[in-house]
This record gives structure tokens, C-alpha cells and sequence, in this order.
């Protein structure tokens, strides 16, 4: 059997720019070595689509994350809606997307929102110097 010895990344925008971060570290740091991430932004008409079809859920979220199996997964981000939403949570946008993606990573190894998954989420916000 083979592993990888690096995580795997693919990233893909349908809008026309996204905040840079080290996505593929953050990943390798939270999911491990072993997984296989497609990261995808989108704008507010393809994010409220998507959890209209998965969730019935009828408007435009910041993050949605599938997992696939258990070493394969996607997260969608909405950095049109991360922009409005940052302020709220005393970031910037860009270190809100950074969040959300942490968050969509969080989802995907298992955790549900609570208490455990809050307390990873700032360990990893102070971790990666998200502001």
C-alpha cells in the first residue's frame, strides 16, 4: 500500500478573487497527510444552490463541507458572504475565510458545533495568526 506523503489540495474560484492563505498547510495540519481536499470559492447564487440541493436550506451560506469518504472531502466558500459576516466575529475578511475554511476542515474530520470544535477553531486561529 502507498500513502501520501503530502496532503492533497486542489483549489478552484468560479468568482473572481479569494483571500490567499496557506490552505494546503492548514489542511495537512487538521485533516492530515493521508487526505484528499477540493477547496472551491463561489459566489452567493452557487453557495445558496448548493444548500438548497443538500440541506433544503434556502439562503447563501458562508461554508459548506462534504465529506466524501473518510480520507476525501470538499469545502465551498462564499468570501461574498465571509466580507459581511467578518466584522461580527472581530476578524478581518480575509482572516474570516481563513476561519471557514478551518471550520469546513473541523466538519470534515467528524466534529459537529460545541464547545470541542470551538476551542480547535481558536487554537488553529492563534495557530495560523488569523486577524
Amino acid at each position: 500500500m502507498r500513502y501520501t506523503t503530502t496532503m492533497s489540495l486542489s483549489i478552484t474560484s468560479t468568482v473572481k478573487s479569494y483571500p490567499r492563505h496557506k490552505y494546503a498547510d492548514m489542511a495537512d495540519k487538521i485533516l492530515g497527510k493521508r487526505y484528499e481536499l477540493s477547496l472551491v470559492f463561489v459566489g452567493k447564487t452557487r453557495a445558496a444552490t448548493l444548500n438548497k440541493e443538500y440541506r433544503n436550506k434556502t439562503y447563501s451560506p458562508n461554508v459548506l463541507s462534504f465529506p466524501l469518504d473518510e480520507r476525501t472531502g470538499e469545502i465551498f466558500i462564499c468570501p461574498q458572504v465571509a466580507a459581511i459576516e467578518a466584522t461580527k466575529f472581530d476578524l478581518s475578511p480575509r482572516g474570516y475565510v481563513g476561519f471557514l475554511f478551518i471550520h469546513g476542515c473541523l466538519h470534515l474530520k467528524g466534529l459537529d458545533h460545541g464547545d470541542t470544535m470551538d476551542k480547535l477553531e481558536q487554537k488553529w486561529i492563534k495557530h495560523f495568526n488569523l486577524k
